[in-house]
């Protein structure tokens, strides 16, 4: 009976944090022994992590990388280890190691490097060629690394056909987007089911800057069932045994496989380890992760991205500026489930239009989830500013001037107490009102970490709701997802006074943001043509803003910054 028992291990890497990386790989190659494993696979990049970025340059650091690959070939007694680090033969290559038994047995280099979206790898990587495709025992496996796998005809496809692997490895550092787990998992099924092959797929997990990558690891075997999956947002060692011996009997029919053997047929090493016969090893259950539902997907990528910005990035607490809205609310919420209530402090900084019903709602959020909190009227600020401006100001109207002079005061508060105290600022905008430039600079718009950036405001309210469903009860005020939003900036102030109602707004920003929409397409959706030129003109116009924004986590497939990179100073018609 041919069998393998393999790990997929999803950690959490730092970028650039060599030593530690090296030392959890080691730790989990352990823990993937101890569990009977003849192989064990971690993500793309694992030496450095990902994406490491310019940090490629620095010929010191592909050295240290180097050194780190060494490190752990020498830890894999009696176990095959896959895992990717930076090749550096004649070139750079995002490269995956076929270590076993303390010894380096192979290298592939990866062959489809992405260059869209979030991705940047033809700036730092030669193109690999060449299949790799090896034997352990009786069972041949392929290596191939993240895109390579994505297209139909790939690499994956020749290890498969060419190179008779019956079991295919791909190491990944796929972001997350929200549904983006689903169509991932449907693509390794099939292409397990177009190659007849077991197809595991191990993704990092952890968030890096402004991107978030869940884990979800998954094995799927030749008929597109999932044998096992990792859990989302969390580090994990799924482990599953593999029985080999259908495999065969299976593609005696398929005329590819010989087809493709005569035209290019793939060279075959060995690897000089000996597989646990199954009557060794108690019969392991493979666990099947549960994949969430889209609001509980995305609100723990907000958490482990607002967790691993903090924590690597070395700092202990965060401060949000609450002002009663839904938006600083969520931020809140996020930020207490994410670092610990005792590690948030809530601020909130009233004027003279704040109104009653928002100030009690920001100290009933902070009581409900135990945060400390902080009143910090700026009033006396405000009245001292308007009197220093009142000869330049003298005859014009009061307008957007004075209104963020208030914003403003809260940005320099809540700067002052971040760099007094060390605490990391969140701000609060969410991906409608940094669309269209409702923000203010150096005012709501200041701050280390925005949460919300990529979170349209009909999302946010989603959210909110989510969250009060959750055990505990209620910890979001329900009047504060009642209340009409508000800038509180002047008497009576509304949002739908500048702007068209969100559910109306976030369906245009959708179409014109991520999917390039022009005018007539939106107006075909059913939107009034004059909103949609206001809306298409706010976004372009806003672009400056967006560029000095902090960073902020992506939820989205198309996320301002690197996703959607648009000139500042442009006159393109509006299409």
């Amino acid at each position: 009976m041919k069998h393998l028992r393999l790990a997929l291990a999803q950690v959490n890497l730092r970028v650039g944090d060599l030593d530690r990386n090296v030392e959890k790989i080691i730790a989990w190659t352990a823990r993937a022994r101890d569990a009977g494993c003849d192989i064990v696979a971690f993500p793309e990049l694992a030496t450095l992590g990902y994406p490491p970025e310019d940090l490629l340059f620095r010929p010191h650091v592909i050295d240290a990388n180097l050194a780190a690959r060494d490190e752990i070939v020498t830890a894999t007694s009696g176990i095959v280890s896959l895992f990717g680090f930076v090749d550096a033969t004649d070139d750079l290559y995002n490269a995956a190691a076929i270590a076993a038994d303390g010894q380096l047995i192979g290298t592939y280099h990866k062959q489809l490097l992405p260059n869209y979206g979030v991705f940047d790898e033809n700036r730092y990587f030669q193109a690999g060629s060449g299949g790799c495709v090896y034997r352990i025992d009786e069972t041949v496996i392929g290596v191939n690394i993240c895109e390579d796998i994505w297209h139909p005809g790939g690499p994956a496809d020749e290890q498969a056909l060419a190179g008779n692997a019956e079991v295919i490895f791909n190491l990944s550092a796929s972001p997350y987007f929200a549904g983006k787990i689903a169509s991932r998992d449907q693509m390794i099924a099939t292409r397990a089911t177009d190659n007849l092959a077991v197809v595991a797929l191990v993704n990092i997990v952890g968030g890096q800057d402004e991107l978030v990558f869940d884990g979800g690891s998954i094995i799927v075997d030749p008929t597109g069932r999932t044998i096992a999956s990792g859990r989302q947002f969390e580090e994990d060692l799924v482990v599953a045994d593999i029985p080999l011996d259908g495999i065969f009997r299976q593609r005696l029919r398929d005329t590819r496989r010989r087809k493709a053997k005569q035209e290019k047929p793939e060279a075959i090493s060995e690897i000089p380890i000996e597989i646990a016969s199954p009557s060794n090893l108690s019969n392991v259950t493979a666990p099947l992760g549960p994949r969430l539902e889209r609001l509980s997907e995305m609100y723990q990528a907000l958490c482990l991205g607002v967790r691993d910005y903090v924590e690597k990035n070395g700092f202990k607490q965060s401060v949000v500026a609450l002002s009663g809205g839904i938006d600083s609310t969520l931020t809140a919420a996020i930020a207490a489930d994410a670092l610990g209530p005792e590690n948030v402090l809530g601020v909130t900084m009233p004027s003279r239009y704040s109104s009653d019903g928002a100030r009690s709602d920001a100290e009933l959020l902070a009581e409900n989830f135990g945060l400390e909190f902080h009143t910090i009227p700026i009033e006396p600020p405000f009245v001292t500013l308007l009197d220093i401006l009142e000869k330049p100001f003298a005859g014009t109207e009061p307008n957007e001037a004075e209104e963020n002079i208030q914003a403003r005061l809260r940005g320099l508060i809540i700067m002052a107490l971040s760099n007094k105290f060390g605490w990391l600022v969140l701000t609060t905008g969410n991906k409608s009102e940094m669309s269209v430039g409702y923000a203010t600079l150096y005012g709501d718009m200041a701050g280390g970490f925005a949460v919300l950036k990529d979170v349209y405001k009909t999302a946010v309210f989603e959210l909110a709701k989510w969250r009060n469903q959750q055990p505990g009860g209620v910890v979001i005020p329900q009047s504060t997802i009642d209340r009409p939003p508000s800038a509180e900036l002047r008497p009576d102030q509304r949002d739908d006074d500048s702007l068209p109602p969100y559910d109306v707004l976030d369906a245009i920003l959708e179409a014109y943001v991520e999917e390039d929409a022009s005018l007539g397409e939106i107006a075909a959706m059913g939107f009034d043509e004059v909103v949609i030129r206001d809306v298409i003109r706010m976004v372009d116009r806003a672009e400056y803003k967006r560029r000095q924004a902090p960073p902020g986590i992506k939820i989205t497939p198309r996320a301002f910054g690197k996703d959607r990179r648009v000139p500042i100073s442009n006159r393109t018609p509006i299409g």
